[in-house]
């Protein structure tokens, strides 16, 4: 009887073991979204100004494209406030199903990728962590990007009127789609007039863009948090002396999210033409586009837009690592402490067993 009771206990402990686990992931991919999708509010009016200089080339053909002050001022003028705002919905909708899935999934695809190939420990595990978590939240995202963008670039009613009015090099006055009034509305006349296709437009320039980004962004972010701890022990600091990790968590992750979003920018760049330019097909793919930039814009074209997505992605990517941070200070402890209360449950269980059965 003794030895049932043990045998029950230690089922009843893996099996709250396993519900533990599965709570932590779950509650990971809950805050994941929520610090994508408050990341992604936050900063959408810079996202905006990102957007629209990214696709001058597309909507006006000229080469004399506005900096940055004069296109906050353009956005300004012609549509107020609401301008920078337009397609905030699908925004947060991306980010949010986004930030679930690269923050549920990150830990445990890194945790398994140690364990089955040590020859990709370290940094390598976290790269290839961060891709795939990005690559899985991809499915829901570039929807959702598709849709965001398209939003952004046309502002008011009147404003798009006027831009289809001279959407193409050779000025001819055609449609390149219709306006959008919301999120659903969008999505449904993508869908009517360019089916699956026209929804994940661009689908696999936003990867890559996005699987070497989230790969470096959480790459740089635990390089600078191992320069970080070197640094204390090459000078000396008391042993006692604590950073706050959500602290840490913010600084690192923002200087690790602006990095990333600099050396991506290029790709970045092509993602966007590719989304926006709709029937009005200046690039026949991503290759193409690429050429194209190149030669008639050069270095400036590839990087254009890169001070305003840095400036999005520091302080988004602050938020999410404080986030990931904060979770992992008050979240894993406990979880730890539950194991090691059923750890102790189940050896002073063994003890009572061995006791019955000795004097048996």
């Amino acid at each position: 009887m003794a030895v049932q009771s043990s045998s029950g206990s230690k089922s009843q402990a893996l099996s709250n073991t396993t519900h533990n686990n599965l709570f932590f992931i779950w509650r990971e991919f809950l805050w994941g979204g929520i610090a994508g999708a408050f990341g992604e509010g936050m900063m959408h009016p810079v996202d905006t100004i990102k957007t629209r200089i990214q696709s001058q080339a597309i909507l006006s053909g000229s080469q004399n494209q506005k900096s940055i002050l004069q296109m906050v001022r353009r956005v300004w003028a012609a549509d107020g406030l609401r301008g920078f705002y337009r397609g905030i919905t699908p925004g947060v909708t991306g980010s949010l199903a986004t930030g679930a899935t690269y923050f549920g999934v990150i830990e445990s695809t890194r945790k398994w990728i140690e364990e089955s190939h040590p020859d990709l420990g370290g940094l390598w595990s976290h790269f290839i962590a961060g891709a795939v978590g990005d690559t899985l939240g991809s499915f829901v995202y570039v929807p959702c990007e598709v849709m965001k963008q398209r939003m952004q670039v046309q502002g008011t009613r009147s404003s798009w009127n006027s831009v289809n009015m001279k959407a193409n090099v050779s000025r001819k006055p055609i449609q390149m789609y219709s306006y959008y009034t919301g999120m659903f509305q969008a999505g449904s006349s993508i869908w009517r007039e360019h089916g699956f296709k026209g929804l994940y437009a661009g689908y696999w320039s936003t990867l890559a863009r996005d699987v070497p980004f989230a790969g470096l962004m959480v790459m740089f972010y635990e390089g600078l948090k191992e320069f970080a701890e070197y640094g204390k022990q090459k000078l000396n600091i008391n042993p006692n002396f604590h950073v706050n990790s959500s602290l840490e968590g913010l600084v690192l992750g923002g200087l690790a999210g602006g990095f990333s979003a600099y050396l991506t920018t290029p790709l970045d760049v092509v993602k966007t033409r590719l989304q926006v330019q709709g029937s009005t097909l200046r690039y026949n793919g991503w290759f193409d586009a690429i050429r194209d930039i190149w030669v008639t814009e050069g270095t400036k074209g590839m990087f254009r837009g890169s001070i305003p997505r840095i400036t999005w992605y520091i302080p988004a990517s602050a938020l999410t690592f404080m986030a990931v941070e904060f979770l992992r200070d008050h979240f894993n402890g406990e979880l730890s402490r539950h194991e090691v209360q059923e750890v102790a449950s189940l050896s002073v269980e063994k003890k009572k067993s061995s006791s019955f059965q000795e004097v048996a």
